[in-house]
């Protein structure tokens, strides 16, 4: 009797598991990342280096120089789509002499709206705003400046490296309107492109 029952176990555990080989494997899922899974938003700081070079109106002078600087801006995301406001501050040694007249960009600074889409961890975005900086003129050891107010409009595009660090390349261009000068006796402005790289820390 004991070896039927051991027989008949043996024999319904085979057959189970003959069966279960039947059945196709259950499909494995993995769940999927968020499409816009890397946050943009909050506030940031950052820094700033790169190369202006220009012209100045109703001058043949045409400065050029390294220029660098901080910024501080603000994101808001919703979806894809990142918007938000910056401000930056920049030295720049930008400046080109033609005899009699020397012409330098000492500092400048902009105060833009930014606003672009999100891929992930890349910012594409573009950015416009006011701008203003000095314009500073020489010539026989006489001096004579004026702070400028204009425009100031670019594209660039930001990478996030982690979660609270980015690194951005941007190009922007900077049109401050003229101001009469004494020394010159004439109106002189600058207009200026700038590339630089960036590095952003959000909060």
């Amino acid at each position: 009797m004991r070896g039927v029952v051991l027989g008949t176990a043996l024999a319904l555990v085979t057959s189970g598991l003959a069966a279960a080989a039947d059945f196709p494997a259950a499909p494995y899922y993995t769940a999927r990342e968020p499409l816009n899974a890397y946050s943009w938003a909050g506030p940031y700081l950052g820094a700033t280096l790169g190369y202006e070079w220009g012209a100045v109106s109703n001058s043949p002078t045409r400065p050029s120089g390294v220029a660098g600087g901080v910024q501080a801006g603000y994101n808001w995301q919703s979806g894809a789509f990142v918007y938000g406001g910056e401000a930056d501050i920049q030295l720049s040694g930008a400046d080109d002499t033609l005899s009699p007249f020397e012409f330098a960009n000492p500092w400048f600074g902009t105060v833009r709206g930014r606003a672009g889409v999100s891929l992930n961890n890349v910012l594409v975005y573009g950015t416009a705003g006011l701008a203003y900086g000095e314009l500073r003129a020489d010539t026989f050891n006489l001096t004579e400046s004026h702070v400028d107010v204009g425009w100031a409009a670019g594209l660039g595009v930001e990478v996030g490296l982690t979660p609270h660090w980015s690194a951005k390349a941007e190009w922007l261009y900077l049109d401050l309107s003229g101001r009469n000068f004494s020394l010159t006796g004439t109106t002189n402005g600058l207009a200026a492109d700038l590339l630089r790289m960036g590095v952003n820390y959000r909060f």
